[in-house]
């Protein structure tokens, strides 16, 4: 049933007769309904509270008719469910307990393990949701090991991530072993989405557009592989996401070659028009990329804008709609379902 659903076919490289979306950060804070489900919890609360957690992840598909409901969580409950000291502060986001640079430090964490007691508020809530989502495939996601790495080393978020380039070159043999655990963590936490029910799953590397093409290939490429193969196993489609990364896309769709994914996917950001990505990555299913700043510029500019994004998309052997972002939390969702209806009534051939 889920196999023949738009959204599969899509990730398979079909092309089904109505083009799939799905929004990143569509089960969250833009929803009226979500401030009222999470009332006085933290996200994090939020997040390994299955009943809550599955309630969050249905709201978009009852309210906005997606194609594909994503697993409401964040990238760094893995970490949170490894033991590491982590919280979301608002305005802010993910704070560690203190930032991760010495060989001592990275020693100490990369002890920590994620178990699969830790995770059983993950697989309860993707198997109460999938039980309630039936036709409609579940995504999971995990945040790839730079981008792991990246909030680890620093501390808290950053703009440039100097303090992770810094380490990478200054000390490549606690780089590695770094990047290896974050890899095996992030592996671990797709591996027990899928397992419970997730049709397909999306790993983040939201700051990897930060890095040259050469380091990312010799400092991170290897990891991410690492963290896909056991998800390549599974038989499930991936996809592989990163902002900024035009320069980057090859050697991302590289990685997921290297793991020995079947149905590899590339998420484009909302930088690099989808025509020009098909052309870097060939023969390869796009994901994105409409611009989140356009949902607030009126139905004019968007619906225009949204209809080019599947013009273009249409280079590609097959494409499923989304952001090139997250949703903003001031998104009004009746701009989505509209974005939403309007994709699938746009013949898709």
């Amino acid at each position: 049933m889920l196999e023949s659903s738009p959204l599969v076919r899509a990730m398979r490289g079909d092309r089904p007769p109505v083009t799939p979306v799905w929004f990143m950060r569509q089960a969250g804070r833009s929803l009226p309904e979500y401030n009222q489900a999470r009332g006085n919890t933290t996200m994090l609360e939020a997040c390994l509270t299955p009943e809550l957690a599955a309630e969050i992840t249905l709201q978009p598909v009852r309210r906005l008719g997606v194609d594909a409901a994503v697993f409401f969580s964040d990238i760094v409950v893995p970490l949170k469910l490894a033991g590491v000291g982590v919280e979301i502060a608002p305005g802010i986001g993910p704070v560690m307990d203190q930032p991760y640079r010495t060989p001592a430090d990275i020693d100490h964490l990369c002890r920590a393990e994620l178990t699969d007691d830790a995770l059983t508020p993950i697989t309860e809530a993707v198997r109460l949701t999938v039980n309630d989502l039936g036709a409609t495939p579940l995504l999971g996601f995990a945040g790839a090991p730079f981008t792991l790495a990246a909030y680890l080393v620093e501390g808290k978020p950053s703009k440039d991530h100097l303090a992770a380039r810094t380490l990478m070159h200054a000390d490549p043999d606690s780089w590695r072993r770094l990047l290896n655990w974050a890899a095996d963590i992030a592996a671990r936490f797709l591996t027990a989405q899928v397992q419970a029910g997730a049709s397909a799953v999306q790993l983040f590397d939201s700051w990897v557009g930060s890095l040259s093409l050469a380091d990312y290939a010799a400092y991170v490429a290897p990891a991410s592989t690492r963290a896909l193969t056991a998800v390549a196993a599974l038989g499930v489609p991936v996809v592989h996401f990163g902002t900024n990364t035009e320069h980057l896309l090859a050697a991302m769709r590289d990685v997921l070659t290297a793991a020995g994914v079947t149905s590899p996917i590339i998420g484009v950001d909302y930088r690099t028009p989808l025509d020009a990505a098909a052309s870097i990555v060939p023969g390869v299913p796009l994901q994105g990329n409409i611009d989140p700043a356009m949902l607030a510029a009126g139905w004019p500019a968007l619906s225009a804008h949204v209809r080019d994004v599947l013009t273009r998309g249409r280079q590609a052997p097959a494409h499923v709609a989304n952001l090139g972002h997250g949703v903003p939390p001031s998104t009004d969702p009746d701009v989505l379902k509209r974005v939403v209806d309007l994709i699938h009534e746009t013949p898709n051939d």
